[in-house]
């Protein structure tokens, strides 16, 4: 390089220190002024702080003065109202001058900020001379010579005991008190004097005026009327200087601002009423709050300021100069600050991108699912509403149940959308379980009810058993608690195509302790372990249908354990139990005989959504959430799931389930919903039972045995022509076999025709006086015209303990007498809703026709008297006061106006005729409740949003479609009642 080269880089090099010198000089003149910004900003808002709380503590201090002193006034206005009372409405007067001062001196407490007070009474001029012949006194002007001739007068009569002196007074012979009294009168308002010393405290204070009116006046009553209608003048002397001082010493910060109250009516020459005049020589921030003490006429104001100056803050030196520092170090990290910050801002722009569309899915799922199931339960509405109808027609069996299964299978599609819902609650956190009493048996009964036509399609066994030392009625959910019943018997019978279907429910050991075993039991247990040992080797299936079972615990030699035949020799004494708590835990399992779960798939199966494989949920459908869902159910209950699988053997799912009991409770206290009241006029008969297997026998034994009926089995029909002969030492009374029950698969043509003829000869012998009624039990749906000529009656199986009375009813002709006394006791059962809707008049408003029909269908059932209209503005019309409707059924989705308009625009009818008809006076002490329609809503979303919105509304109560027995008690029961001695709505 040469001479000219370096002398080029020595320039630029130069050149290069210069302009780095030149951008540090430039970034520390920045960097200052920024310093002198910030410091004059900090003093800036330092000092607006200060300005700001300034007027916040003045605005309190002026409205916390104008509250106490509207309390007082308040008082004051309620003495005038007793002397309104009690000195011209009551003939004689009962007060006088000692009543008053008597009364005055002991409320003084009420208004410590009052001197003295004093009623002057208004006299004209006809009447001067009887009003002083009746006080014994001379009307007298301040001077304290007699009043001279005028046109009225202001006579004190009644005084406190602290201005006595100023009885007989006539309180418009001065110039400002006249004008004063002059202003009340015709205002109708407190009115204020200009601020004077008062007497004993020197203090500054006002008199306050307010005249006294006779009752009756109307609010927008003109001069005329409130000078005809003036009955006197009630004053008293305001003592304001202690009014502000009491409540400047109850304030904090007080010795911070200077307090002035100025009377400003005049605003060239205000007035002082509290305070002293500043001698500050600096100007201090200051603020004016204006006061409001009622008078419309005079003016006043409180102007604040703060004692010392405002220093200039710490943070005004300190902070510019930290933000000094920093601009210095900023220079050497601001491009990587700056990438960093973008990166961060790019990251934190995507994190909410994807969190509103999270949000925004799960709004959209919720309101899919929301609509889906508002949907699909309008209609159904309709279709079980007209099943509930037409089930309360005269019907023979095959008929009714026809509908009633229909009707099952209506509320199980209802279910199926409860379940989605559930699922959506689950995830949400928001599904709560309920504790009202119901009897366990009769809804396990109602749940099998839901499969019996799929159990005789397929014709497998689908039965329940619970044992007897399980209490009838628990307190629990009992919806909940179908729902996981439901939900596992449903997938036995949908993978179950042979064999059977066994629901058991038993008593949990661990909440019982036995008081004392003897043992001969001790040694039955253990003699019936090794056995169980030696079968693991030598298995024959003993079970519901004969096919082997996946648990193998579930066996006959445990099951007849639980039906007490080993107790059977054991003194009650020693096979009693004590309960250590008012819980019970139920083991509840639910055995099938289907295709059991692959083993590589029994990890997965309570996860949502999952199936076991795709070909299985193309072959038997199904969402995969109902196992998932019952399991939540079940920890919600306080118990656990689990299950033994096999594959190509079945399944048997085991559950616990905490309840509560109370031996107490009585049938009376359950809904007829959730009771099942069986009939009484089978008690006491016998049956007898030819069946060949044990396990089966013991389901039939348990319905007969809930019927009160004795019954004998026999394993096929020889050993039963044996026993009812008398043949093997076992012969019974005969004359009072009513009932004979063979099973399907132990009945052959060729035996049965002899033990038929047996029984005929029996009963020409005169052994027996009837022959009994013959019934034959299946499985699956046969030929009946041919099994007719054998049997008096074939039921299908399932069996329900309320089916089997009917059918043994119908052949034994027995009317269906149920226990008077049990119906009587349902609370809340239909002669409960009878006696609350009978002779009532109800509005039913709905858009859709069949749902109209459904709802005037269920009121008319218990006795109502119901019209039915389809828009909202038909509903005000009829409801327009007066009318003579008890309730009105709203439904919230209408066209033109919804239900929410409807109610809104019901109440404010019913507001403006209360108003128009008692006035505002008498409003305040009548009964609300009395003028209030319930106005119950009919909707199909099953939301809380929903219900909340209804109260909002000014709804009285929900119903959510389809409404059943039950839920329309609930609903209404509180409205009515709770109106049922109120008047009539006019």
């Amino acid at each position: 390089m040469g001479v000219g080269g370096k002398q080029l880089v020595s320039v630029r090099k130069k050149r290069w220190w210069l302009n780095r010198t030149a951008l540090m000089v430039l970034w520390v003149f920045i960097s200052g002024l920024i310093w002198v910004g910030l410091h004059l900003y900090s003093r800036r808002d330092s000092m607006q702080k200060a300005e700001d709380n300034l007027v916040s503590m003045c605005n309190d201090r002026a409205r916390m003065l104008q509250d106490q002193f509207a309390v007082s006034v308040n008082h004051f206005q309620a003495l005038a109202i007793l002397i309104s009372t009690f000195h011209y409405e009551k003939h004689p007067s009962v007060l006088d001058q000692d009543t008053f001062a008597y009364y005055t001196a002991k409320t003084a407490l009420e208004r410590p900020l009052l001197n003295g007070v004093a009623y002057a009474q208004r006299v004209l001029r006809s009447e001067r001379e009887a009003f002083e012949r009746r006080q014994g006194w001379t009307i007298k002007s301040f001077e304290g010579t007699p009043s001279p001739e005028k046109d009225e007068y202001a006579a004190v009569i009644y005084s406190q005991e602290t201005v006595s002196y100023i009885e007989a007074l006539d309180m418009m012979s001065g110039e400002e008190d006249h004008e004063n009294i002059l202003k009340a009168r015709a205002t109708g308002k407190a009115v204020l004097t200009n601020p004077f010393r008062l007497l004993g405290s020197n203090h500054l204070g006002v008199v306050l005026t307010f005249a006294v009116y006779r009752s009756g006046l109307p609010k927008d009553a003109t001069l005329e009327q409130r000078i005809e209608a003036t009955l006197g003048y009630l004053g008293g002397a305001f003592d304001v200087e202690s009014l502000v001082e009491n409540l400047l010493r109850q304030l904090a910060g007080n010795q911070d601002i200077v307090v002035n109250v100025y009377d400003v009516t005049n605003a060239s020459q205000p007035l002082i009423m509290y305070g002293a005049q500043s001698t500050n020589s600096y100007q201090s921030p200051s603020h004016v709050s204006v006061l409001d003490f009622g008078d419309p006429f005079r003016k006043h104001e409180m102007k604040c300021r703060y004692r010392q100056k405002v220093p200039i803050p710490l943070s005004a030196i300190t902070t510019p100069s930290g933000v000094f520092v920093i601009c210095m170090l900023a220079g050497y990290i601001l491009f990587a600050a700056w990438s960093r910050y973008d990166s961060v801002k790019e990251d934190w722009r995507k994190s909410e991108e994807l969190k509103l569309r999270a949000e925004a899915a799960d709004v959209a799922k919720s309101q899919f699912l929301a609509t889906v199931s508002h949907e699909i339960r309008t209609p159904m509405n309709g279709v079980l509403g007209m099943l509930d109808m037409l089930l309360d027609t005269d019907l023979n069996l095959i008929q009714r149940d026809c509908a009633q299964t229909a009707r099952v299978c209506g509320k199980a599609l209802i279910s199926l959308m409860n379940e989605v819902l559930d699922r959506e609650k689950i995830e949400s956190g928001k599904l709560e379980l309920e504790a009202v009493p119901f009897d366990l048996r009769f809804l396990l009964d109602d749940v099998l009810s839901l499969f019996s036509s799929k159990s005789r399609e397929k014709g497998i066994e689908l039965a329940v058993f619970v044992s007897d030392n399980v209490p009838q009625v628990v307190i629990g959910d009992p919806g909940r608690f179908r729902q996981i019943i439901t939900n596992l018997v449903g997938n036995s019978v949908k993978f179950t195509k042979r064999g059977h279907i066994f629901v058991q429910v038993h008593l949990a050991g661990s909440l019982y302790q036995c008081i004392s075993l003897s043992e001969e039991v001790e040694s039955l247990a253990k003699n019936i372990q090794d056995k169980m040992l030696v079968d693991t080797f030598n298995y024959t299936p003993n079970t519901l249908s004969g096919f082997e079972a996946a648990d193998s615990t579930n066996n006959w030699e445990n099951f007849r354990l639980l039906l007490n035949e080993p107790c059977s020799g054991l003194n009650a004494s020693e096979h009693a139990c004590k309960w250590t708590s008012n819980k019970v835990t139920l083991v509840v399992s639910v055995e099938d005989t289907g295709i059991g779960i692959p083993v590589h798939a029994q990890d997965r199966v309570f996860t949502p959504f999952m199936q076991v494989d795709s070909s299985a949920s193309r072959m038997y459908g199904g969402t995969g959430i109902g196992l998932s869902i019952s399991k939540y159910l079940v920890e919600l209950m306080g118990g656990q799931i689990s299950f033994v699988s096999r594959p190509h053997v079945g399944s048997t799912f085991t559950f616990t389930a905490m309840f509560q009991q109370d031996e107490n409770i009585e049938f009376g206290d359950l809904h007829s919903a959730l009771v099942e009241c069986l009939p009484d006029d089978l008690r006491g008969m016998n049956a007898f039972l030819i069946d060949g297997r044990p396990v089966r026998s013991s389901v039939t034994m348990y319905h007969l045995k809930r019927l009160g009926i004795r019954a004998d089995v026999a394993t096929n029909i020889k050993m039963a022509l044996h026993s009812i002969s008398g043949q093997n030492g076992l012969q019974r009374t005969r004359k009072q076999l009513q009932v004979l029950l063979v099973e399907r698969d132990a009945w052959d043509l060729e035996t049965y025709s002899i033990l038929l003829d047996q029984l005929e000869e029996l009963k020409k012998k005169g052994l027996i006086s009837e022959t009994p009624k013959t019934i034959l039990l299946s499985t699956s749906e046969l030929n009946r015209a041919e099994l007719n000529l054998y049997f008096d009656m074939v039921i299908t199986k399932p069996l329900r303990a309320s089916t089997l009375a009917a059918c043994l009813q119908n052949i034994l002709r027995l009317k269906d007498t149920r226990s008077l006394s049990g119906k009587e006791k349902e609370n809340g059962s239909a002669s409960a809703l009878h006696r609350l809707l009978d002779g009532k008049k109800i509005l039913v408003v709905d858009d859709n026709k069949v749902n109209l029909m459904v709802a005037a269908g269920s009121l008319k059932k218990y006795g109502a008297n119901v019209v039915c209209v389809e828009r909202g503005r038909d509903a005000l019309a009829l409801l327009r006061p007066p009318h003579d409707f008890d309730a009105c059924f709203m439904d919230i989705q209408m066209p033109e106006m919804d239900g929410f308009e409807a109610t809104r625009q019901i109440r404010l009818m019913e507001g403006n005729e209360k108003l128009r008809s008692l006035g505002p006076t008498t409003l305040e002490h009548s009964g609300w409740s009395s003028w209030r329609l319930p106005v119950l809503a009919m909707t199909a979303d099953v939301i809380q949003a929903t219900y909340e919105e209804c109260i909002k509304w000014g709804m009285d109560g929900y119903i959510s479609k389809p409404f059943d027995e039950e839920q329309l008690y609930q609903a209404i029961s509180g409205s009515l009642v709770s109106n049922s001695n109120a008047s009539p709505v006019l």
